[in-house]
């Protein structure tokens, strides 16, 4: 029977953790458990979770710094930010569409798996927004880490070091954001009918322009829906208004573009955002690759022809989404094959048996294991949080 510890506080979660390394007892890490479908199952017989560790502990609009604990909900932080005309720059993902999972995103989930979205091209990942941390490691240690405003350091760079670690180094209990500004309006150009060599082509081009392209997707046809090609820009209106003339003037090239304002191009890029847009049956396994845009359509033509695939390109091509995968591997030796070393292949979605499997991340060299399973053994000797969650053994 899995027992759910549900700690108010910090201390409650060092002495919850504490107790579990001296009984070697394995902990399943949680936050709102949106994003419990990440990576590979871990076996554990407790799970501890964060939702109950909530509440935004600084404010500062005119600093454009934020801090709250971990457990608190995401959407709590971006309805008092957007209040302000404030928002996080790194654009998060939501994964339950794509997960099928319920509950509420925690902003310490979004840390742990270093989430972003298709500003990531401009503004970075979670990371790089990342200001401060606090935490709790594998033996019950409360540590922090940075602060509440942007500074040099020298040594460990806890702050980005645990973002995207999958609460397997250490359990987050506050983090701390620089901010950004909202955009007063934006306005996506759509090109209609590219192939996906000339689409990732349009959408480098408008990403080297010097017009600021915050978004870059391109949805490749599939039955009879057509190939769509998306640019974003947004800002004050009219400066918005006179780069996306400029920028289509540019792109006369790839075909006439249309042009998607205000809400509409929020709801699009929203679909983007959590690869609805993709438009997959819910068991599909569902594959996120990295890699450099122009080698991402070949890798895909490499895929087709192995198997049937619903595809969707972002970051101008660099990230691209792959729904469909055969076999008892989901297709991993077809999808990393193609993709030969130049770059990362991640198995967002598939089932328990599969994930138990296949690696889930993409596998490490010898030396970058070794290196890791010592970054382990430091953080959480006893290997008791979310063992086996990122790679089996860990």
């Amino acid at each position: 029977m899995n027992v759910t510890l549900l700690p108010k506080d910090e201390n409650e979660i060092a002495a919850a953790v504490a107790n579990a390394a001296a009984q070697r007892l394995p902990l399943a890490i949680m936050g709102g458990g949106t994003r419990a479908g990440l990576g590979r199952p871990v076996a554990a017989k407790a799970t501890l979770s964060t939702r109950a560790l909530t509440g935004i502990t600084l404010y500062e609009p005119a600093e454009l710094v934020l801090s709250a604990r971990a457990g608190t909900p995401l959407e709590e932080i971006e309805t008092l930010l957007a209040a302000k005309s404030q928002r996080l720059a790194f654009e998060p993902m939501d994964h339950r569409p794509l997960l099928g999972e319920g509950g509420e995103p925690t902003i310490g989930g979004v840390v742990a798996a270093n989430v972003s979205g298709p500003r990531r091209i401009q503004a970075g990942a979670a990371r790089d927004s990342l200001i401060g941390i606090r935490a709790v490691t594998g033996e019950g240690e409360i540590v922090k880490s940075g602060g509440r405003v942007m500074k040099n350091v020298t040594g460990y760079d806890l702050v980005k070091f645990l973002a995207g670690s999958y609460g397997t180094l250490a359990v987050l209990t506050e983090v701390s954001f620089k901010l950004i500004p909202s955009p007063e309006t934006e306005t996506t150009l759509v090109l209609t009918g590219l192939d996906d060599v000339a689409a990732v082509a349009a959408l480098s081009a408008a990403l080297g322009s010097p017009f600021s392209v915050t978004g870059a997707a391109h949805r490749p046809a599939f039955g009879r829906e057509p190939a769509r090609s998306f640019i974003r820009l947004d800002g004050f209106a009219t400066s918005v208004a006179d780069r996306a003339k400029r920028l289509a003037t540019d792109l006369t090239d790839y075909g006439k573009a249309e042009q998607l304002a205000g809400r509409a191009s929020v709801s699009l890029w929203q679909t983007i955002r959590d690869v609805a847009l993709l438009g997959t049956a819910p068991k599909v396994p569902i594959w996120r690759i990295s890699t450099r845009p122009s080698l991402a359509p070949a890798l895909v033509e490499t895929v087709r022809r192995a198997f049937e695939a619903r595809v969707l390109y972002d970051w101008g091509g660099g990230l691209v989404w792959i729904a469909g995968g055969e076999g008892r591997d989901a297709g991993a030796a077809i999808i990393r094959g193609a993709l030969g070393g130049n770059g990362h292949a991640t198995l967002i979605r598939a089932s328990e048996e599969v994930r138990s499997a296949v690696e889930i991340f993409q596998p490490l060299a010898p030396p970058l294991l070794e290196l890791t399973r010592k970054l382990k053994r430091i953080f959480d000797p006893a290997g008791i949080l979310n063992p086996g969650r990122v790679y089996a053994g860990l």
